[in-house]
């Protein structure tokens, strides 16, 4: 009966602690995504410099929705995380490819 119940809030303090790691995540993506928006909005900086920081700002949010909200961290997801990381490689190839062939 005790082991049950220390089974019992190990896996309550495992789920807080998810918890807590998924809002904070969440939260990062809401101001990443106003951060956007106010560089976009007040153009208070040059296309050179607001375009390459957007792209950076999301990919910092593709990445965290990979990782947390994906759940690709949890064990039991290597195919998955196979997959997805298979598809994004594929597309940077074809990216990749395309530039080339464009500016050549």
């Amino acid at each position: 009966m005790a082991e049950n119940t220390k089974s019992n809030e190990f896996h309550k303090q495992q789920s807080k602690e998810e918890m807590k790691k998924q809002l904070i995540t969440f939260a990062l993506m809401i101001i990443f995504t106003i951060l956007a928006f106010l560089i976009v909005g007040t153009e208070m900086m040059s296309k050179m410099v607001a375009i390459p920081l957007l792209l950076v700002l999301a990919l910092i949010q593709v990445g965290f929705q990979f990782y947390y909200f994906m759940h690709l961290k949890d064990k039991g997801h290597g195919m998955a995380a196979v997959m997805i990381y298979g598809g994004v490689w594929a597309a940077f190839l074809t990216v990749m490819a395309l530039t080339l062939v464009i500016w050549w």
